[in-house]
Protein backbone atom coordinates (compact mmCIF):
# COMPACT_ATOMS: atom_id res chain seq x y z
CA UNK A 1 0.00 0.00 0.00
CA UNK A 2 1.26 3.45 -0.91
CA UNK A 3 1.81 6.22 1.56
CA UNK A 4 -1.14 8.57 1.18
CA UNK A 5 -0.49 11.44 -1.21
CA UNK A 6 -3.30 13.95 -1.63
CA UNK A 7 -3.70 16.58 -4.33
CA UNK A 8 -5.10 20.03 -3.62
CA UNK A 9 -8.49 19.05 -5.11
CA UNK A 10 -8.73 16.03 -2.80
CA UNK A 11 -7.57 13.18 -5.06
CA UNK A 12 -5.52 10.62 -3.16
CA UNK A 13 -3.11 7.86 -4.14
CA UNK A 14 -4.45 4.87 -2.21
CA UNK A 15 -2.38 2.10 -3.77
CA UNK A 16 0.68 1.38 -5.84
CA UNK A 17 2.10 -1.74 -7.44
CA UNK A 18 5.57 -1.71 -8.96
CA UNK A 19 5.79 -3.82 -12.11
CA UNK A 20 9.51 -3.22 -12.61
CA UNK A 21 12.13 -0.66 -11.61
CA UNK A 22 10.57 2.05 -13.79
CA UNK A 23 6.89 1.12 -14.05
CA UNK A 24 4.26 1.52 -11.36
CA UNK A 25 0.49 1.15 -11.36
CA UNK A 26 -1.23 3.63 -9.08
CA UNK A 27 -4.75 3.52 -7.71
CA UNK A 28 -6.16 7.01 -7.26
CA UNK A 29 -9.30 7.91 -5.37
CA UNK A 30 -10.79 10.65 -7.54
CA UNK A 31 -13.52 12.95 -6.20
CA UNK A 32 -14.08 14.25 -9.74
CA UNK A 33 -15.02 10.81 -11.04
CA UNK A 34 -16.36 9.42 -7.79
CA UNK A 35 -14.30 6.24 -8.05
CA UNK A 36 -10.86 4.75 -7.55
CA UNK A 37 -9.03 4.71 -10.90
CA UNK A 38 -5.82 3.08 -12.15
CA UNK A 39 -2.94 5.03 -13.69
CA UNK A 40 0.26 3.58 -15.09
CA UNK A 41 3.45 5.63 -14.72
CA UNK A 42 6.81 4.98 -16.39
CA UNK A 43 9.77 6.78 -14.86
CA UNK A 44 12.66 8.16 -16.90
CA UNK A 45 15.76 5.99 -16.82
CA UNK A 46 17.68 8.66 -14.90
CA UNK A 47 14.95 9.32 -12.35
CA UNK A 48 16.63 7.74 -9.29
CA UNK A 49 20.02 9.22 -10.11
CA UNK A 50 18.62 12.78 -10.22
CA UNK A 51 16.63 13.22 -6.99
CA UNK A 52 16.35 16.99 -7.30
CA UNK A 53 15.30 17.15 -10.92
CA UNK A 54 11.79 17.76 -12.19
CA UNK A 55 10.63 16.00 -15.34
CA UNK A 56 8.47 16.88 -18.33
CA UNK A 57 5.31 14.78 -18.53
CA UNK A 58 3.85 12.88 -21.48
CA UNK A 59 0.22 11.79 -21.17
CA UNK A 60 -0.78 8.82 -23.36
CA UNK A 61 -4.55 8.35 -23.58
CA UNK A 62 -6.37 5.10 -24.29
CA UNK A 63 -8.97 4.51 -26.98
CA UNK A 64 -12.56 3.33 -26.72
CA UNK A 65 -13.40 -0.01 -25.09
CA UNK A 66 -9.84 -0.42 -23.82
CA UNK A 67 -7.98 0.51 -20.65
CA UNK A 68 -4.95 2.25 -19.22
CA UNK A 69 -2.65 -0.71 -20.01
CA UNK A 70 -3.18 -0.44 -23.77
CA UNK A 71 -0.10 1.63 -24.56
CA UNK A 72 2.31 -0.76 -22.83
CA UNK A 73 0.41 -3.81 -24.09
CA UNK A 74 0.28 -2.75 -27.74
CA UNK A 75 3.49 -0.74 -28.20
CA UNK A 76 7.15 -0.66 -27.17
CA UNK A 77 6.63 2.74 -25.56
CA UNK A 78 8.64 1.87 -22.43
CA UNK A 79 11.73 1.00 -24.47
CA UNK A 80 11.24 3.81 -26.98
CA UNK A 81 11.04 6.47 -24.26
CA UNK A 82 13.75 4.96 -22.03
CA UNK A 83 16.35 7.52 -23.11
CA UNK A 84 13.96 10.44 -23.64
CA UNK A 85 14.06 12.05 -20.14
CA UNK A 86 10.27 12.14 -19.82
CA UNK A 87 7.79 10.97 -17.19
CA UNK A 88 5.14 8.94 -19.02
CA UNK A 89 1.61 8.70 -17.65
CA UNK A 90 -1.26 6.50 -18.85
CA UNK A 91 -4.49 7.29 -16.97
CA UNK A 92 -7.79 5.44 -17.10
CA UNK A 93 -10.52 7.19 -19.09
CA UNK A 94 -13.43 4.93 -18.19
CA UNK A 95 -15.00 2.15 -20.26
CA UNK A 96 -15.75 4.40 -23.26
CA UNK A 97 -12.27 5.89 -23.31
CA UNK A 98 -13.76 9.39 -23.67
CA UNK A 99 -11.89 11.57 -21.15
CA UNK A 100 -14.47 14.26 -20.54
CA UNK A 101 -16.85 15.69 -17.99
CA UNK A 102 -20.03 13.71 -18.62
CA UNK A 103 -23.36 15.50 -18.72
CA UNK A 104 -25.44 12.59 -17.38
CA UNK A 105 -28.70 14.51 -17.68
CA UNK A 106 -27.33 17.43 -15.69
CA UNK A 107 -26.42 15.38 -12.62
CA UNK A 108 -23.99 16.99 -10.20
CA UNK A 109 -22.52 13.53 -9.62
CA UNK A 110 -21.64 12.90 -13.28
CA UNK A 111 -18.10 11.50 -13.69
CA UNK A 112 -15.55 14.10 -14.73
CA UNK A 113 -12.54 12.37 -16.27
CA UNK A 114 -11.22 15.65 -17.63
CA UNK A 115 -10.81 17.16 -14.17
CA UNK A 116 -9.30 13.90 -12.97
CA UNK A 117 -6.64 13.86 -15.67
CA UNK A 118 -5.93 17.57 -16.12
CA UNK A 119 -6.29 18.79 -12.54
CA UNK A 120 -6.23 16.07 -9.89
CA UNK A 121 -3.63 13.84 -11.52
CA UNK A 122 -1.26 16.68 -12.35
CA UNK A 123 -1.11 17.71 -8.72
CA UNK A 124 -0.40 14.17 -7.56
CA UNK A 125 2.32 13.69 -10.17
CA UNK A 126 4.06 16.87 -9.04
CA UNK A 127 4.01 15.76 -5.41
CA UNK A 128 4.84 12.09 -5.91
CA UNK A 129 7.09 12.00 -8.97
CA UNK A 130 8.52 15.51 -9.35
CA UNK A 131 6.51 16.22 -12.48
CA UNK A 132 7.39 19.56 -14.01
CA UNK A 133 5.34 22.10 -15.92
CA UNK A 134 6.31 20.99 -19.44
CA UNK A 135 3.60 18.64 -20.70
CA UNK A 136 2.44 16.93 -23.87
CA UNK A 137 -0.58 14.74 -24.51
CA UNK A 138 -1.24 12.13 -27.19
CA UNK A 139 -3.99 9.62 -27.77
CA UNK A 140 -5.52 7.06 -30.08
CA UNK A 141 -9.16 7.13 -31.22
CA UNK A 142 -11.21 8.66 -28.38
CA UNK A 143 -7.89 9.41 -26.70
CA UNK A 144 -6.99 11.45 -29.76
CA UNK A 145 -10.15 13.43 -29.10
CA UNK A 146 -9.01 13.87 -25.50
CA UNK A 147 -5.55 15.07 -26.48
CA UNK A 148 -6.81 17.86 -28.74
CA UNK A 149 -9.75 18.72 -26.47
CA UNK A 150 -7.49 19.03 -23.42
CA UNK A 151 -5.05 21.26 -25.28
CA UNK A 152 -7.86 23.48 -26.61
CA UNK A 153 -9.89 23.64 -23.40
CA UNK A 154 -6.83 24.30 -21.19
CA UNK A 155 -4.65 26.67 -23.24
CA UNK A 156 -1.03 26.73 -22.15
CA UNK A 157 -1.27 23.54 -20.09
CA UNK A 158 0.16 21.30 -22.81
CA UNK A 159 3.03 22.31 -25.03
CA UNK A 160 2.15 19.67 -27.59
CA UNK A 161 -0.80 17.47 -28.53
CA UNK A 162 -1.06 14.55 -30.94
CA UNK A 163 -4.07 12.67 -32.26
CA UNK A 164 -3.94 9.34 -34.04
CA UNK A 165 -7.31 8.60 -35.71
CA UNK A 166 -9.10 10.84 -33.23
CA UNK A 167 -12.61 12.30 -33.24
CA UNK A 168 -11.71 15.95 -33.78
CA UNK A 169 -15.01 17.42 -34.98
CA UNK A 170 -17.62 15.94 -32.69
CA UNK A 171 -20.59 17.59 -34.42
CA UNK A 172 -19.57 16.75 -37.99
CA UNK A 173 -21.94 14.60 -40.00
CA UNK A 174 -22.15 11.16 -38.40
CA UNK A 175 -19.92 11.91 -35.42
CA UNK A 176 -22.68 12.21 -32.78
CA UNK A 177 -23.89 8.80 -33.96
CA UNK A 178 -20.39 7.35 -33.60
CA UNK A 179 -20.00 8.79 -30.10
CA UNK A 180 -23.43 7.63 -28.97
CA UNK A 181 -22.67 4.16 -30.32
CA UNK A 182 -19.51 4.06 -28.20
CA UNK A 183 -21.62 5.00 -25.16
CA UNK A 184 -24.30 2.43 -25.97
CA UNK A 185 -21.74 -0.36 -26.44
CA UNK A 186 -20.81 0.05 -22.77
CA UNK A 187 -24.51 -0.25 -21.85
CA UNK A 188 -24.70 3.36 -20.72
CA UNK A 189 -27.81 5.46 -21.17
CA UNK A 190 -28.13 7.46 -24.40
CA UNK A 191 -27.26 11.16 -24.29
CA UNK A 192 -25.30 10.80 -21.05
CA UNK A 193 -22.12 12.06 -22.71
CA UNK A 194 -22.90 15.72 -23.51
CA UNK A 195 -26.66 15.55 -23.86
CA UNK A 196 -28.54 15.97 -27.12
CA UNK A 197 -26.54 17.47 -30.01
CA UNK A 198 -29.64 19.59 -30.66
CA UNK A 199 -30.93 20.61 -27.24
CA UNK A 200 -27.51 20.71 -25.51
CA UNK A 201 -25.75 22.12 -28.56
CA UNK A 202 -23.72 24.61 -26.51
CA UNK A 203 -22.30 21.78 -24.42
CA UNK A 204 -21.30 19.85 -27.53
CA UNK A 205 -19.64 22.97 -28.92
CA UNK A 206 -17.66 23.54 -25.72
CA UNK A 207 -16.26 20.01 -26.00
CA UNK A 208 -15.57 20.06 -29.75
CA UNK A 209 -11.87 20.44 -30.72
CA UNK A 210 -12.94 21.84 -34.10
CA UNK A 211 -15.05 24.57 -32.48
CA UNK A 212 -12.32 25.35 -29.94
CA UNK A 213 -9.40 25.15 -32.37
CA UNK A 214 -8.50 28.84 -32.02
CA UNK A 215 -7.23 28.04 -28.51
CA UNK A 216 -4.60 25.68 -29.97
CA UNK A 217 -2.43 28.54 -31.24
CA UNK A 218 1.04 28.16 -29.77
CA UNK A 219 0.66 24.40 -29.20
CA UNK A 220 2.81 21.95 -31.17
CA UNK A 221 0.32 19.76 -33.04
CA UNK A 222 0.38 16.40 -34.82
CA UNK A 223 -2.70 14.95 -36.50
CA UNK A 224 -2.78 11.64 -38.37
CA UNK A 225 -5.66 9.80 -40.00
CA UNK A 226 -6.04 6.93 -42.45
CA UNK A 227 -8.63 6.69 -45.20
CA UNK A 228 -9.71 3.16 -44.27
CA UNK A 229 -10.94 1.30 -47.30
CA UNK A 230 -9.38 0.16 -49.53
CA UNK A 231 -7.16 -1.53 -46.97
CA UNK A 232 -4.75 -4.43 -47.05
CA UNK A 233 -6.02 -5.57 -43.63
CA UNK A 234 -9.03 -7.56 -44.78
CA UNK A 235 -9.28 -9.22 -41.37
CA UNK A 236 -10.35 -5.95 -39.74
CA UNK A 237 -13.22 -4.72 -41.89
CA UNK A 238 -14.84 -2.90 -38.95
CA UNK A 239 -11.61 -1.00 -38.28
CA UNK A 240 -11.26 -0.08 -41.94
CA UNK A 241 -14.82 1.21 -42.13
CA UNK A 242 -14.45 3.24 -38.92
CA UNK A 243 -11.20 4.78 -40.12
CA UNK A 244 -12.93 5.78 -43.33
CA UNK A 245 -15.84 7.31 -41.41
CA UNK A 246 -13.38 9.48 -39.45
CA UNK A 247 -11.48 10.64 -42.54
CA UNK A 248 -13.62 13.62 -43.59
CA UNK A 249 -13.98 15.14 -40.11
CA UNK A 250 -10.21 14.93 -39.56
CA UNK A 251 -9.60 16.68 -42.87
CA UNK A 252 -12.13 19.33 -41.87
CA UNK A 253 -10.28 19.86 -38.59
CA UNK A 254 -6.98 20.25 -40.45
CA UNK A 255 -8.53 22.84 -42.76
CA UNK A 256 -9.80 24.71 -39.70
CA UNK A 257 -6.27 24.90 -38.32
CA UNK A 258 -5.03 26.18 -41.66
CA UNK A 259 -7.76 28.83 -41.79
CA UNK A 260 -6.77 29.96 -38.29
CA UNK A 261 -3.09 30.08 -39.31
CA UNK A 262 -2.20 27.45 -36.72
CA UNK A 263 0.69 25.24 -37.87
CA UNK A 264 0.45 21.48 -37.47
CA UNK A 265 2.23 18.36 -38.63
CA UNK A 266 -0.48 16.47 -40.52
CA UNK A 267 -0.28 12.97 -41.97
CA UNK A 268 -3.26 11.68 -43.93
CA UNK A 269 -2.54 8.30 -45.48
CA UNK A 270 -4.37 5.99 -47.84
CA UNK A 271 -5.73 2.76 -46.40
CA UNK A 272 -4.99 1.89 -42.82
CA UNK A 273 -7.44 0.69 -40.21
CA UNK A 274 -8.53 1.91 -36.81
CA UNK A 275 -6.00 -0.16 -34.90
CA UNK A 276 -2.59 -0.23 -33.28
CA UNK A 277 -0.28 -1.17 -36.20
CA UNK A 278 -0.83 2.27 -37.71
CA UNK A 279 -0.84 4.07 -34.38
CA UNK A 280 2.52 2.61 -33.35
CA UNK A 281 4.11 4.12 -36.45
CA UNK A 282 2.32 7.43 -36.04
CA UNK A 283 3.37 7.79 -32.40
CA UNK A 284 7.04 7.45 -33.32
CA UNK A 285 6.59 9.78 -36.28
CA UNK A 286 5.04 12.35 -33.94
CA UNK A 287 7.83 12.20 -31.38
CA UNK A 288 9.72 15.26 -32.70
CA UNK A 289 6.51 17.29 -32.32
CA UNK A 290 5.88 16.00 -28.81
CA UNK A 291 9.53 16.50 -27.85
CA UNK A 292 9.37 20.13 -28.98
CA UNK A 293 6.40 20.75 -26.72
CA UNK A 294 8.17 19.03 -23.85
CA UNK A 295 11.27 21.17 -24.26
CA UNK A 296 13.36 18.13 -25.23
CA UNK A 297 14.18 18.95 -28.86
Amino acid sequence: MAATVRAERGATIVGEKWLDARTVDLTIDSPAVGAALPVRVILPTGYAANPDRTWPVLYLLQGAHDDYTSWTRETDVADFLADKDVLTVMPASGPTGIPTDWWNYGSADAPDYETFQVDELMGLLAQKFRAGTKRAVAGVSTGGYGALAFAARHPGTFGAAASYSGILDTTALGMPTVLNAIVAREQLLPLTLWGSPLFQRDNWTRHNPYAQARHLKGTELYVSQGSGLPSSDFGNLEGAVLEGVLWSQARRFARQLEALDIPAQVHFYNGGVHDWPNWRQEFKASWPTLAAGLGLS
